[in-house]
């Protein structure tokens, strides 16, 4: 396909039962067998890519590894007439990432099938901004509006407001008009929130448990980021008809909640996948990010950082302890 091309990636070992992840020379001749090599310029963080760094077997199996399952940049050789050299694209989802070698690299080379050619009005640094995280939230609130929600109905929550997705869909949920009471557990994040546009911010005090199996109808709709105790809450609070798009798990995979918002109020749970999606319905959401659904202050306020400052990044989502998006910049 090309000659061999060194290059600089952010690559975890597995020593002695532990994960440790440092800047490596690697050599193309070693990236998957597939149809498109890419130069990576921008990545993103995710809280998969930080499961992965932490030798989290459900995500990558095999180490050493390169994760970042988002990657943006131009192709340098394809065996496939539909991407030249020199075309800018990005790579988000499917295996990237995970157990192919992702976007913490300045190379990537993959499946002609995971590449979407970048919207043209988009730099590979705004694609990034968005990354996974700006998909899936575009998925959650476009199944939202698919299922009939309007402004009008209602307020619409959002849980983990202050996360990568969360942070996202509040602004994109504002900029569409409607009333956005963004739950978070991070209360110096509050003043970031309403920045973004949410109406109301309140504690994660707010999904508290209660023993009552139905209570107050409060929200028209909602996105959900975190999953487990709080999503079983949340869905106690929806108005009868109303949808919760569901994304995350943070808070754990179990999901113990009753029948009775389903049957008594008509409550819709709504699943998004943003990983083994067909690409058009990722592009769909690609061209509306690029435009119409776009979210200035998210761009604005997004932090960049280089491959030496991934460690201890990626290690306050493990803790919680990181908000907003943050954007990996390759090169010198």
């Amino acid at each position: 396909m090309t000659n061999s091309i060194d290059y600089n990636a952010w690559r975890v070992h597995e020593k002695d039962g532990n994960y440790v992840g440092a800047l490596e020379r690697c050599n193309t001749d070693d990236l998957p067998d597939n149809e498109v090599l890419v130069k990576v310029s921008y990545s993103s963080l995710n809280y998969k890519d930080a499961l992965s760094a932490s030798g989290n077997k459900g995500v990558t199996r095999n180490f050493p590894h390169t994760p970042g399952i988002d990657a943006a940049g131009e192709v340098v050789a394809s065996d496939i007439a539909d991407f030249a050299a020199g075309q800018p694209v990005i790579v988000t989802g499917y295996d990237l990432g995970m157990n192919t070698p992702g976007g913490f690299g300045e190379y990537i080379r993959v499946p002609a099938a995971w590449c979407i050619p970048m919207p043209q009005n988009w730099q590979a640094r705004t694609a990034m901004i968005y990354g996974t995280a700006g998909l899936t939230a575009g998925l959650c609130v476009a199944k939202l509006l698919k299922m009939g929600l309007k402004p009008e109905q209602g307020k619409v929550a959002v849980t983990g407001a202050s996360g990568a997705v969360g942070s996202i869909a509040t602004e994109l949920l504002a900029t569409l008009g409607f009333d956005v009471v963004a739950i978070s557990g991070k209360a110096d994040q509050s003043e970031s929130l309403k920045a973004l546009g949410a109406a109301e911010v309140v504690g994660r005090d707010a999904l508290a448990a209660e023993k009552k199996p139905m209570l107050k109808p409060a929200y028209a709709g909602a996105v959900d980021t975190v999953g487990g105790e709080p999503l079983a809450e949340l869905l106690k609070y929806i108005q009868p008809g109303g949808s919760v798009a569901c994304c995350g798990l943070v808070a754990g995979p179990q999901l113990q909640t009753t029948v009775l918002p389903f049957i008594l109020r008509g409550v819709n749970l709504l699943g998004i996948d943003s990983v083994e999606i067909p690409l058009a319905e990722k592009q769909a959401v690609w061209d509306k990010l690029s435009g119409p659904w776009a979210c200035k202050q998210t761009e604005k306020t997004a932090r960049e950082i280089g491959p030496k400052e991934l460690d201890s990044a990626l290690k306050a989502f493990l803790k919680g302890e990181s908000s907003g998006r943050v954007v990996l910049v390759h090169g010198d």
